[in-house]
């Protein structure tokens, strides 16, 4: 009897952490830049991300910007250190000495990306 009811424990757990996880989608990422600015300005570029249903089976695994080609931050997760919420946002300064091609993705463990974003900023 002990055996089955841990069992059923341990389906009852799985079944309500991964409820959200029936509703859940492609992580998703936003970015917010200056369309321009001075060259050698210091400017700030945030990620908004997006995904639906983070829990201990299901989150956002990593997200990430580039300039240029060059990755400038990257966030890992894992399924003991979780996004801090669904929606949630990273922001990281960069000093723009050339026009700027930013990319950034975020990506879910099970259903993968949205794709990447692109933004620019141009020298004034």
């Amino acid at each position: 009897m002990k055996k089955s009811g841990k069992i059923l424990f341990c389906l009852t757990v799985f079944f309500l952490l991964s409820t959200g996880a029936a509703l859940a989608d492609k992580s998703a990422v936003t970015i917010i830049a200056p369309e321009s600015t001075a060259k050698g300005t210091e400017v700030t570029i945030k990620l908004n991300v997006t995904h639906h249903g983070n829990n201990m089976l299901h989150y956002t695994k990593w997200a990430y910007i580039k300039v240029n080609g060059k990755e400038i931050a990257r966030w890992d997760f894992s399924a003991t250190k979780t996004p801090e919420s669904e929606n949630f946002a990273k922001e990281v300064k960069f000093t723009v000495n050339e026009p700027a091609q930013i990319e950034a993705e975020a990506y879910c463990n099970i259903h993968g990306s949205a794709g990447i974003s692109k933004a620019a900023i141009a020298i004034k």
